[in-house]
């Protein structure tokens, strides 16, 4: 990457409150982090799981780089601020232990900008100060940061739950993490090979075969694991039963069907009315549970966001 492209592209990404961290990392403030301090209000994964919202960490060891060039995704993409770079290859590689490091510090550092809000609830603010959970999953995609597997490995040893989520298109990777995250997600976003191109634009021309190696991959892994389901109006909702027999190749744990959100770099690609409303999710959650024989166990209206599995219930983090 050229400085100049770096230049702008790092301002661009510090205007939107991204913290980097070394030559490819990052940590962002989580909406949920704000909302579960100020307001008492935690995100779904809490509801879920019993991540605690004001204890985890939002971070990506690829910020720049991915596989994948998906229209709804919030990410600085090639091209969209009239600079190119190569997104399939991270060409210096920081240490695990340096991004962890850097990720428990630029937590520590979004944490003191609620010291001075009197709104803020103190005993939450308190215990933020010591993060239990990290989501792998802001921006990029993950597999592409070669020791992935040993950053998970450190996350853990500092006593911190992981939570993985990758596109898919990077199978053997994933086959060869030297260490499982506490929850692995996988996206799919379409129901077929056409729509996937459309969709999620991949830059290797194999991109669908490798994410349905990934499908076949997932009951391999002793972790739970979810299809995460990223809900396009007028782009990815149809085709149900196609999406039904992908699910039935990967047999997760749990699907979460949730709504496109306006928002980051999406909107250079989508209008706001790409948005599906929650009652449009849950009608689609509706039918892929008749489709499967998976049951809605769970939803969160605010985040647009439903969950399935053959549980009865979610299992909780510790």
């Amino acid at each position: 990457m050229e400085k100049s492209t770096e230049t702008s592209l790092v301002q661009a990404l510090k205007k939107q409150k991204y913290h980097l961290i070394g030559s490819h990392s990052a940590v962002k403030r989580c909406k949920w982090l704000y909302e579960s301090i100020i307001n008492d209000r935690p995100c779904y994964k809490q509801k879920f799981y019993g991540i605690k919202s004001h204890r985890c960490i939002q971070m990506s060891p690829s910020l720049y780089y991915c596989t994948q060039q998906c229209l709804f995704c919030w990410r600085a993409q090639s091209g969209d601020l009239q600079v190119t770079w190569d997104e399939m290859k991270i060409p210096v590689l920081d240490a695990p232990e340096a991004i962890v490091q850097g990720s428990l510090k630029a937590q520590e550092r979004i944490l003191t900008g609620y010291n001075g809000n009197s709104k803020a609830n103190w005993r939450k603010l308190q215990e933020a100060l010591t993060p239990k959970h990290v989501a792998i999953s802001l921006t990029g995609e993950p597999a592409l940061y070669e020791p992935l597997g040993e950053l998970i490995r450190t996350f853990h040893q500092r006593g911190l739950t992981t939570f993985l989520v990758s596109n898919g298109t990077l199978p053997v990777k994933l086959s060869k993490l030297s260490q499982e995250p506490t929850q692995l997600y996988i996206s799919l976003c379409a129901p077929n090979e056409q729509v996937f191109k459309r969709v999620c634009r991949p830059l290797f021309p194999n991109a669908w075969a490798k994410l349905n190696e990934s499908l076949e991959l997932l009951q391999s892994f002793q972790c739970p694991t979810v299809i995460r389901m990223t809900l396009v109006k007028e782009h990815n909702m149809s085709q149900v039963d196609e999406y039904a027999k992908l699910i039935e190749k990967a047999n997760p744990t749990y699907i979460e069907a949730k709504a496109y959100m306006h928002i980051g770099f999406s909107n250079l690609r989508l209008g706001f009315d790409s948005m599906p409303m929650h009652g449009e999710v849950r009608d689609f959650a509706a039918e892929l549970a008749n489709k499967t024989g998976y049951r809605v166990i769970d939803e969160a209206p605010e985040s647009r966001v439903v969950l399935l599995s053959r549980l009865e219930k979610p299992i909780q983090v510790v």
